[in-house]
């Protein structure tokens, strides 16, 4: 290939037919075939070295931190499935999820985490995890899975079972015989119409349990013994009244979009660290909520709307968010938001909506802006 570039000389330059210039010292030349010489040695000793190593690669990755033992899969309790994979960089996890599959694989005894969501799994025959009783995540959320394909003793080994998410699903009923180490258990989004009584019973480290989006009438004494539950959710179901046994531990409740129309006198009084209730998208009316019902203190938010309320219920001072629009309220009492007002009595609210109702910001009186100095919005 030529040297030669009508930037480097003028043409008016003496010049050979590979570029260089007559008179040149053979400098040049040389310094290009000792090159060519050294690359072709070069060449030599990578392919000698692999004739010798075929993993001679291997001490590369070696010198960034990689050791022999982190690049091989671990086969302890058997292999990795082939559907599945099963990281050598975190051997104790399985990952199966969204392979199309419609059963339960081989699982190596190894594993902690189970991936097993977005798939086509209908059924787990008892016994599945038998050979993977250490298991601590298990999820199988958004498959297929029916109540009538699942063992009754499949769950029963997994003696450390943390997190169970079977949510969009196809289960008409609590699967049996659950752990009672679970802490987080999603049951939401499937077809279930009856809580046994029996359901979580023992679960003393349920922190966790989604439930809604079923077709639950009503729950019974399920919820007794739930010491440890903080969220519970069970909106979008049949429900005509508050379940009773609520855990008093609890810390958000959710029982939006439900057919209840009453409440239990002083049921949220015995919560000590409840600051979420959401009722909203029920048959509620004045008559159906007892005075005082949601005068507590220690509630952040208050969900009431899409109801069929007249009256501002009376509320605590501490409570910063109120949902109120869509009921049929026709005045603004100020008294259930402010008892007294003054310098030093005032509410704490922060958000309140009252619009889709029957009064209007005319409707206000003039003691609203003392009582309500902290609100940054008001939905009228």
């Amino acid at each position: 290939q030529s040297l030669w570039h009508p930037a480097h000389s003028s043409p008016s330059e003496p010049r050979t037919a590979t570029g260089i210039k007559k008179g040149l010292p053979c400098r040049t030349a040389t310094t290009m075939r000792l090159a060519l010489l050294l690359l072709v040695a070069a060449l030599f000793q990578l392919a000698l070295c692999q004739r010798q190593d075929p993993f001679f690669w291997l001490s590369a990755l070696r010198s960034r931190g990689y050791t022999y033992g982190s690049l091989q899969a671990d086969t302890t309790g058997g292999d990795c499935p082939i559907e599945c994979d099963c990281p050598p960089s975190f051997p104790i996890a399985m990952y199966c999820d969204s392979r199309n599959m419609q059963e339960v694989p081989y699982i190596p005894s190894r594993m902690k985490y189970l991936y097993l969501q977005h798939n086509e799994i209908t059924g787990i025959p008892d016994g599945a995890f038998d050979n993977a009783t250490g298991l601590v995540w298990l999820m199988m959320h958004q498959n297929k899975l029916s109540s009538d394909k699942i063992g009754k003793k499949v769950f029963a080994k997994l003696k450390s079972l943390d997190r169970l998410y079977l949510h969009h699903n196809e289960l008409t009923r609590v699967p049996a015989n659950l752990p009672k180490s679970l802490r987080d258990l999603r049951l939401n989004h499937n077809k279930i119409s009856k809580v046994q009584s029996n359901s979580f019973e023992g679960m003393t480290e349920l922190t966790i349990l989604l439930l809604n989006d079923n077709a639950i009438p009503e729950m019974g004494g399920a919820l007794k013994g739930l010491d440890s539950l903080t969220l519970l959710d069970i909106s979008n179901n049949k429900l005509k009244k508050v379940p009773a046994n609520l855990p008093e531990m609890l810390h958000q409740l959710y029982l939006e979009s439900n057919s209840i129309d009453s409440l239990p006198a002083g049921f949220l009084n015995k919560f000590v660290k409840l600051q979420y209730v959401r009722i909203a998208h029920n048959q509620l009316t004045d008559r159906g909520i007892p005075p005082n019902t949601f005068n507590v203190s220690g509630l952040v938010e208050l969900d009431l709307s899409y109801n069929k309320l007249e009256r501002i219920p009376p509320v605590s001072t501490s409570l910063e968010n109120l949902y109120l629009q869509a009921n049929q309220i026709k005045e603004f009492s100020l008294g259930s938001l402010c008892s007294v007002v003054d310098v030093m009595n005032f509410s704490h609210l922060r958000v309140l909506r009252l619009d889709g109702n029957e009064i209007t910001r005319d409707d206000l009186p003039n003691e609203a802006t003392l009582c309500l100095r902290l609100a940054s919005t008001i939905e009228l």
